[in-house]
Order: C-alpha cells, then sequence, then structure tokens
C-alpha cells in the first residue's frame, strides 16, 4: 500500500504542478508559499475534540479555496514532506499514504462541494464563507472513509474494519466542525479585506448585462488591472507574522491529547506494528530543538522554524512553477 499510494500520490502531484501552472498567476503565486506555512502553523494548535482525543486542521478545503485546488494539493504535500524530513511527523514510507488522504481526497472533495455550493448559493462574501464551511466539514470524514479504505487493504493486524470506521469517521466528524470553524474564519477574513486573493470568490462579483433590441445580454468581460507587487506585501507580512506567532507561541498551549487517527489506532490495536520513526533522534524531532531543556522555547523555536523552512520551500516551489508558467505563455522570440 505505502508504494501503490506512493505511485498514487507522485501521479496527483505531477498532475497538480501542470494545473497549478492555471492557477499561479500575479495574485496567487505571492500567497501560495505563505498558505502552506499557514497551515503548517495552525496544525501545530490540536483541539479537544472529545474525551482524551484532539483534533487539528487538515487544511485542505482552506488551501484549495485560497489558492485553487491543483496548487492545494502542493501546498499540503510540501507541509507533509516538511513535517515528515524535519519533525519526524509522519514516515518516509508513508508520505504516499499522507498525500493521497490529507493533500488528494481532503483538496478534491471540499473544492467540489465548494464550487457547488456558490453555484447554488446567492453571490456574496457570506456565501463564500457558509460554502466554505460546509466544505471544510465534509472533507476530513471524507479522509477518514479514505484511511479506512486503505487500512482495509494494506492493514496488518486483525481487527473488524467496522469498528475502524465507525471510530474514524466519528471522531473525525467532531473533527470536522474544528476544520470548518477554522476554514470560515481563515476565508472570511480575507474575503472581506482582499476578496481578489482568494481563488474561490473570483467570480463573486454579479455580471453585468445590457439591454439590446429589448433582450438582456451579458457585457462582454473585460481584462483586470494588473494588481501592483506592493498590493500583496501587507496581506503577506500578516500571514507571516499571524504563522510565526501561532506555531511560535500559541502552539504551547495546543492540547496533548492524540489526535483522531492515534486515538483510534491506539483504542483499536492498529498501533500494535508501529515503530519509531528513522529520524526520531533528528535536531527537531517531535516539535522540540534538541538540547534546549526549556519546553516552552523548545517548541516554540521548533515551530518558527518549521514555518520559516515551510514558506521558504513552499515559496521556491510556486516560484519555479510559475516560471514555467511564464516561459508556457510568452511570446515566440521574447524572453519568460
Amino acid at each position: 500500500m505505502s508504494a501503490a499510494t506512493g505511485v498514487v500520490a507522485a501521479a496527483a502531484v505531477a498532475v497538480s504542478l501542470r494545473g497549478a501552472r492555471r492557477e499561479l498567476d500575479e495574485r496567487t503565486a505571492p500567497l501560495a508559499g505563505l498558505v502552506a506555512a499557514f497551515i503548517f502553523a495552525v496544525q501545530m494548535l490540536n483541539f479537544p475534540v472529545a474525551a482524551g482525543t484532539s483534533g487539528h486542521l487538515l487544511g485542505g478545503a482552506l488551501a484549495a479555496i485560497l489558492v485553487g485546488p491543483y496548487t492545494g494539493v502542493l501546498c499540503i504535500s510540501v507541509v507533509l514532506l516538511m513535517q515528515g524530513i524535519l519533525f519526524a511527523d509522519g514516515g518516509l514510507t508513508a508520505l504516499g499514504v499522507n498525500i493521497t488522504d490529507m493533500a488528494v481526497v481532503t483538496t478534491v472533495v471540499a473544492y467540489a462541494v465548494f464550487r457547488g455550493l456558490v453555484k447554488a448559493l446567492p453571490r456574496g462574501r457570506r456565501s463564500i464563507t457558509a460554502a466554505s464551511f460546509v466544505a471544510a466539514l465534509l472533507s476530513v470524514p471524507a479522509a477518514a472513509v479514505a484511511f479506512t479504505l486503505i487500512y482495509s487493504i494494506g492493514g496488518t493486524t486483525d481487527v473488524s474494519l467496522g469498528k475502524v470506521a465507525t471510530a474514524m469517521v466519528g471522531v473525525h466528524v467532531l473533527i470536522g466542525i474544528g476544520e470548518a470553524a477554522i476554514t470560515a474564519l481563515t476565508v472570511g477574513a480575507v474575503v472581506a479585506v482582499r476578496p481578489d486573493l482568494v481563488y474561490g470568490a473570483r467570480d463573486l462579483r454579479q455580471k453585468l448585462k445590457l439591454r439590446v433590441n429589448g433582450e438582456l445580454v451579458d457585457v462582454p468581460p473585460v481584462a483586470p488591472v494588473p494588481v501592483a507587487a506592493r498590493s500583496h506585501r501587507k496581506v503577506w507580512a500578516v500571514g507571516l507574522v499571524t504563522s510565526l506567532v501561532l506555531a511560535g507561541f500559541v502552539s504551547f498551549y495546543a492540547s496533548a491529547n492524540p489526535d483522531g487517527l492515534e486515538k483510534v489506532a491506539a483504542d483499536k490495536g492498529i498501533d500494535q506494528k508501529a515503530e519509531e520513526h528513522a529520524a526520531a533522534d533528528s535536531p527537531l524531532a517531535d516539535y522540540g530543538v534538541k538540547d534546549i531543556t526549556d519546553a516552552r522555547l523548545s517548541g516554540g523555536l521548533a515551530g518558527v522554524i518549521g514555518v520559516g523552512a515551510t514558506v521558504v520551500a513552499g515559496s521556491a516551489v510556486f516560484w519555479v512553477v510559475r516560471r514555467r508558467r511564464t516561459a508556457d505563455v510568452s511570446p515566440v522570440g521574447t524572453s519568460a
């Protein structure tokens, strides 16, 4: 299953790299790396959902709505890669499972639900926020179902599939409520100040119509006025500072209870063959800086390093993809 989902994940990333070329324009490209860093930071904030169980943001819905579904898959993939390499959080052999489940499934389900609701609801900012809430809410149990299907094929313990499915979906419905609240609040906040920067809100404006010979016809679309690069700086700065504060300070107060998957794995015995991460002795393993004894300082510094590494890695990926887009659309005889 690790090999099979690795192939699925690699194919999804390859498709997303091509699709992201269309999404990463002058508005989306500067923010994509920041979105990945913000999701990394918020994923450190486990919130309690039931007795002895916590949850955290998956982020697929948030990324898809803010920067587009293809770019969203890449955002979550970058976050998962950083977590596995730097923080011993998720084995590299499990990266295919994690990307397939947490990046592909959540993003596809969330964006499909979001687009359907946006088309059905009245045009407006409240509709964007409401659609974001529902899309995020449904994406989390969808990921739980996908994990159950993966477990049904590759599980190595003799545990009833029905028990695993019931436990996984049940707890992740509760986690989905937290995911929905975080997603809706974030999307709503950005839409309120800069709706032009939200990929999912680009058709928010009502189409203008003209009466011609007694009939209403759509006004031909007008090319958008290019947005100056400096217009993104305030949003980018606020987003980066917020991410650093969440990862470097607020994360200390996150719930210490195991998340939904860890809790179900322990309760149902499907973690019996779990092994220590190969990078368990790395300097940043378990979101702490090695040899720093103060827990608050160690965790906060690890969070800040994680945000910095993610924004750099994500921005580098999206810069390269953006350059490829520029090269593809440049006229013959000009340099990209």
